[in-house]
C-alpha cells in the first residue's frame, strides 16, 4: 500500500506551554494550504495558553503535521475517530470528525504532565504517567481516578498497561511489574508486585518498559535487562548472551548516538557493568529492550538499544540491523497493523517489514521527524506516527 502526504493545518500556541501547538510545516515537495489558527491564538513565542479549540481547516484538507513543542510523542491511541496523543507534556484528545482538540494535564486533574501510555483499560481512557501513577478518565465528568504507590503500584512511573483476556491488569513500572488479579483495582488484596528480588531474578531488571500477552495467556515483558516471560507461574528471561540483539562488531559503525548514557547515569553504568558492556563507550546495549510485539503465532519481536530488531521463533533469536535493511539500530517502537504488517520505529526513520525486506519511510516521505517513538493505524489504513516534537498523519494513496 502506498501513502501520500496531505495538506497541513495549523494550531498555534506558545512554545513554552506544555503540549501547546506551534505552526505546522509541510514537508512535501508541493506547497499546501495552511489553515487559520483558532481565534485569539498567539503566534510562536506568544504567552497565551491554548488548551482547547477547533482547527480552522477546509474539511477537504485535513492536516498532516502538528507540533507539540520540545517534547516526545510517546504513545498514540486511535479510538473510533478520536486520536489520543500522549506526550511528555500532557495527553491531547483530537477528534478527527470535528477537528476539536483538548489538552489534558495536571491542570485537568492528572498528577503529572509526562505521559508514557494512553489506551483503554476496562473501557476507560487510561494514562501511564511519568511520576504521577496510572489514571483513568471518567469521560462524563472529566474526573480522573488515580492509582499510585499507596494503592499498591510498584512505582509512580508507569510505562505500559495491558488488560489480559482473563481480565487481569498488568502495569509496567520502573520498580517492577504489577499484576492486578481479575482487574480488581479497588481491592488491595488483588494487587501483586513482581521484582527482581521477589522473582529470584526471573524478572531480569526492575525497569519494565513494555508488556504483551502471548497466544496462550503468557505475559512477555520488555525490561532494561532483557526480555522476560511469565507463564504458568514460572519466569524465564533472555538477554544478549542468549541471542537478543546484534553483536557490537556488527553495528558499531552505524550507531547514531555517540554519547553513552552510562557516563551520565549511575543506574545505566551499573547496568552495563552487570552485562559486561563497560568497555563500550557508545550508546549500545542490546539487553535494553524498549519495545515488543507478540504475533498471533506466539513468536516475539523485540526492539533493542543499538542492537537492532530481534525475533524469537520459540527456539532461537534472529537479529535484524541496518545490514539487513533497517534504517536504524535503535528500535523505539513496534506495531502490528490490522493488515498484520510489522512497523518498526527507529532513530533514523520508520520501516515496514515486507517479506525479508524493509520498506523505509522518512521525513522526506511525510514523517514529522526521523526519530519515531510511537504509532497507530486506523481501520481505514491511516498512519499516525509520533516523533520528537510532533505527529504525522499519513493517508493511504487513493
Amino acid at each position: 500500500m502506498s501513502y501520500k502526504v496531505a495538506a497541513v493545518a495549523a494550531i498555534v500556541g506558545a512554545v513554552a506551554i506544555a503540549g501547546a501547538y506551534t505552526l505546522g510545516q509541510q514537508q512535501a515537495k508541493a506547497p499546501a494550504p495552511v489553515a487559520s489558527a483558532p481565534a485569539g491564538a498567539q503566534s510562536a513565542g506568544g504567552s497565551q495558553e491554548i488548551r482547547e479549540g477547533k482547527v480552522g481547516v477546509d474539511p477537504n484538507e485535513k492536516f498532516t503535521h502538528f507540533r507539540v513543542g520540545n517534547k516526545n510523542v510517546k504513545k498514540i491511541f486511535a479510538d473510533n475517530g478520536v486520536i489520543w496523543v500522549a506526550t511528555s507534556g500532557g495527553v491531547i484528545r483530537y477528534d478527527t470528525r470535528t477537528d476539536e482538540y483538548k489538552m489534558l494535564d495536571n491542570q485537568s486533574g492528572l498528577l503529572s504532565n509526562g505521559m508514557f501510555y494512553v489506551g483503554r483499560i476496562q473501557g476507560k481512557i487510561t494514562v501511564g504517567t511519568y511520576g504521577g501513577g496510572m489514571s483513568m478518565l471518567d469521560e462524563k465528568t472529566g474526573a480522573w481516578d488515580t492509582y499510585n504507590i499507596p494503592e499498591g503500584l510498584g512505582d509512580a512511573f508507569v510505562y505500559d498497561v495491558v488488560e489480559t483476556r482473563s481480565g487481569d491488569i498488568w502495569i509496567a513500572t520502573w520498580s517492577g511489574v504489577n499484576r492486578v488479579r481479575g482487574g480488581k483495582l479497588k481491592d488491595p488484596a488483588a494487587w501483586e508486585l513482581h521484582t527482581v528480588e521477589s522473582t529470584g531474578g526471573g524478572l531480569p531488571n526492575d525497569w519494565v518498559y513494555g508488556l504483551a500477552e502471548g497466544k496462550n495467556g503468557e505475559m512477555w515483558l520488555a525490561t532494561e535487562g532483557g526480555m522476560a516471560r511469565f507463564a504458568d507461574g514460572k519466569w524465564e528471561n533472555w538477554n544478549h548472551s542468549r541471542g537478543i540483539g546484534a553483536d557490537y562488531d556488527k553495528v558499531k559503525q552505524d550507531i547514531a548516538y555517540k554519547s553513552d548514557p552510562a557516563k551520565e547515569s549511575l543506574h545505566h553504568a551499573q547496568q552495563k557493568r552487570e552485562m559486561g558492556l563497560e568497555g563500550i563507550d557508545q550508546a549500545y546495549n542490546p539487553n535494553y529492550i524498549i519495545a515488543l510485539v507478540v504475533d498471533e503465532d506466539g513468536t516475539v519481536w523485540s526492539g533493542t538499544w543499538g542492537g537492532g530488531l530481534a525475533h524469537y521463533d520459540g527456539q532461537k533469536w534472529t537479529n535484524y540491523t541496518t545490514v539487513e535493511g533497517l534504517p536504524g539500530n535503535h528500535v523505539f517502537m513496534l506495531h502490528r497493523d490490522l493488515q498484520n504488517r510489522l512497523w518498526i520505529g527507529t532513530n533514523n526513520g520508520l520501516a515496514v517489514k515486507e517479506g525479508n525486506q524493509f520498506r523505509i519511510m522518512k521525513s522526506a516521505d511525510g514523517l514529522f521527524n526521523d526519530t519515531v517513538f510511537s504509532m497507530t493505524t486506523t481501520k481505514e489504513g491511516d498512519l499516525w506516527i509520533g516523533s520528537y516534537g510532533g505527529v504525522a498523519h499519513i493517508r493511504p494513496a487513493s
